[in-house]
């Protein structure tokens, strides 16, 4: 049985639109302006021997779904004794929409940020949309200076006390 020329190119035809039409119409994964955030909070302590201690030390969120992270440091005493908190893999796969410390807001669109330093007592707040699937890391540790590296220094500080928490976005 033989194929003509038109009824070959009329069949990759109609399978071309099928298989173009199916990215397409892919659908979104959420409303990324759905209010009110759905809030969670991350509380970072000091263990006796001087670490850092997570509740929770992981966090499940979804795709899509519009957050309200509140980051809180009860019992930091002082500069050389706060937490520096990095999710930097994270926030480069969220829409962040706002950041709030103390009474100042911060309104972003998409842009991001290094770190947040826990150097005094209180809260800062982070409402974002996570946007792709996957497991990410969460460092809290020593603020730099702390262990004699430059103010503002990116990453792990392996010479201090930290911990690796998880956000795994369904």
């Amino acid at each position: 049985m033989s194929v003509t020329p038109k009824i070959l190119a009329s069949t990759i035809a109609i399978l071309l639109v099928q298989a173009v039409s199916h990215f397409v119409v892919a659908e979104s994964l959420g409303n990324l302006a759905q209010y009110p955030p759905e809030r969670i909070l991350l509380k970072i302590t000091t263990a006796d021997n001087g670490s850092p201690e997570l509740d929770p030390e992981k966090l499940i969120l979804n795709s899509g779904q519009y957050y309200r992270l509140t980051i809180n440091c009860p019992d930091v005493r002082d500069d050389l004794t706060g937490w520096r908190v990095e999710m930097s893999e994270f926030l480069n796969n969220a829409h962040l929409r706002l950041v709030t410390v103390g009474d100042i807001e911060v309104h972003l669109q998409g842009l991001s940020f290094n770190a947040i330093e826990c150097d005094e007592i209180g809260s800062a707040h982070i409402s974002f949309v996570p946007i792709k699937p996957g497991t990410y890391p969460l460092y809290v540790g020593n603020v730099p200076l702390a262990v004699g590296r430059p103010i503002g220094e990116s990453g792990v500080q392996t010479e201090g006390k930290f911990i690796l928490g998880e956000m795994l976005v369904r």
